[in-house]
């Protein structure tokens, strides 16, 4: 009985280490845009239930994002260090559990989003696309980061339309800023890769924006911060919502500053510091909402 406990235990924490569960970070940054277009469709009172669905689906989504990418990156997270530990590449999960479990994620997801408008199950269509593609960019292009802004971006349109039952111009200008705010962060994610994905070919921001990659990753930040800025001018949000948005761009300045040696260590810390980022646009829209009532 101890050997299947221990059998059962070890394939947990493979599994979970496949769909990074154990590293929430992916799930916050994708949750972060989600919660915004939800708090602005919703007028800062989102249905519950709604609310529900999208925390589940990002959680869904994001992991089978995770698994798809391990198992087309099987051949190359080996010789990356950051990767080579990987369940797959160490032989803790097979390439058909790999599948077996993506499709698993991919049925969770389905169940989810038919609970929702036909609008939304439309849209949800292109975001399976994006969620499928992505791990083949860095293999076809120059700007997977890209490719990976309008998945991560996707929640946007879906969420207004769950939400309201349509898509306003507002939320595109939501989806380009965190397609901007994406890229950045993915940027400085790649920067701690730069060496290895140089060595084995694969393709990234990092390595096309070169030894300006700090001045671009800046001007990403300028721009998400603009389009929430048109965002607030178009909503009429009042003065408190850009004082956040300001302590926002300190926060953008601070995180570019730590990422100054460029080192694998420090980049990563770069990255995972966006997290207090998404929470501060979040903190924006609750004052900017919060002011309105009042």
């Amino acid at each position: 009985m101890r050997s299947n406990f221990a059998i059962l235990r070890q394939k947990m924490i493979a599994y979970s280490e496949l769909t990074r569960l154990n590293r929430p970070i992916g799930i916050l940054l994708l949750l972060w845009p989600t919660y915004w277009a939800l708090w602005i469709a919703g007028v800062g009172m989102p249905a519950l239930s709604v609310l529900i669905i999208f925390t589940l689906g990002v959680i869904v989504m994001r992991s089978a994002g995770c698994v798809i990418n391990d198992y087309a990156d099987r051949r190359i997270d080996g010789h990356v260090a950051r990767t080579r530990n990987r369940p797959i590449v160490r032989g803790a999960v097979s390439p058909k559990e790999a599948l077996a479990v993506f499709a698993a994620l991919l049925l969770l997801a389905l169940v989810l989003v038919l609970q929702l408008n036909q609008l939304t199950i439309a849209l949800s269509l292109v975001a399976v696309v994006l969620a499928v593609t992505y791990p083949l960019g860095k293999r076809w292009h120059q700007l997977p980061q890209l490719q990976l802004g309008l998945a991560f971006g996707w929640s946007i349109p879906m969420g207004f339309a769950a939400q309201t039952g349509a898509v306003p111009a507002i939320a595109w200008v939501l989806f380009a800023a965190n397609v901007f705010w994406t890229i950045a962060y993915d940027t400085l994610y790649a920067m701690a890769d730069r060496a290895d994905d140089l060595k084995i070919g694969v393709k990234s921001t990092a390595i096309l924006f070169g030894r300006f990659d700090l001045l671009m990753v800046s001007l990403l930040y300028a721009a998400a911060l603009l389009c929430l800025g048109i965002l607030g001018w178009i909503s009429h949000y009042p003065l408190g919502y850009y004082l956040v948005l300001a302590l926002s761009a300190v926060l953008a300045a601070f995180i570019v500053r730590g990422a100054r040696t460029r080192t694998p260590s420090d980049c990563m810390q770069a990255f995972k510091r966006n997290n207090g980022f998404g929470a501060l646009i979040m903190l924006a829209l609750i004052v900017a909402q919060a002011s309105n009532v009042i």
